[in-house]
């Protein structure tokens, strides 16, 4: 490393995206105190002395995972539909969802990693679920700016569905091709269709 942080938030950020980056290039069993040490450049004990436990380093990463996706998705800065209409939602949906795609592949990796994790781990599952909730609150706004009649279950819905993408894509049998900024949108149309009973512009 050319520089080492100079403040303990600066090594808490430092500690923690290499750890979400070592769980997308090693896996779960690849992250340990000592590895994360040698990734970031920093003397031996510095991950401890952030993070004590294993339980601690995966709490702060789930954090620091939050924090960056919040910033990738900006679904705080999405256009009302009130305002600009659903096309213009649309379009700004269609290039979060894409960004997510094609500039984050590891950042979505290391996240279901530390999903399935958290499957296994009582006090992280309540730490993964907590910073979830920030990005349904602001999708649950969305679609009851949209009109819908069911904003939960209609949020479920469009989660569940770029969840979906998302895995096939960056992990699974469609890898290799990734849908086009166009394709996304027109299935974001079609689901929204569904949810409000009506057609939107193509």
């Amino acid at each position: 490393m050319s520089e080492r942080p100079t403040t303990p938030a600066a090594r808490a950020d430092l500690v923690a995206d290499t750890a979400l980056a070592l769980l997308a290039e090693r896996g779960m069993r690849g992250l340990t105190h000592r590895a994360v040490d040698d990734a970031a450049g920093l003397p031996q004990g510095s991950t401890s002395n952030v993070a004590r436990t294993r339980q601690a380093l995966l709490e702060l990463a789930v954090r620091r995972l939050a924090d960056r996706e919040e910033r990738v998705l900006a679904l705080q800065d999405l256009p009302d539909p009130r305002e600009g209409g659903v096309d213009a939602l649309l379009d700004a949906l269609a290039l979060t969802v894409h960004r997510a795609l094609a500039q984050n592949r590891d950042l979505t990796l290391a996240r279901y990693e530390l999903a399935l994790e958290a499957t296994r781990r009582p006090e992280l599952r309540a730490r993964f679920d907590t910073a979830g909730a920030r990005f349904r609150t602001h999708l649950t706004a969305l679609v009851t700016a949209l009109g819908s009649p069911s904003p939960d279950r209609h949020a479920l819905t469009l989660i569940a569905w770029a969840d979906g993408l998302l895995l096939s894509c960056v992990a699974g049998s469609y890898h290799a091709e990734p849908p086009t900024i166009p394709d996304i949108r027109a299935d974001l149309g079609e689901i929204i269709e569904g949810m409000l009973g009506t057609r939107s512009a193509e």
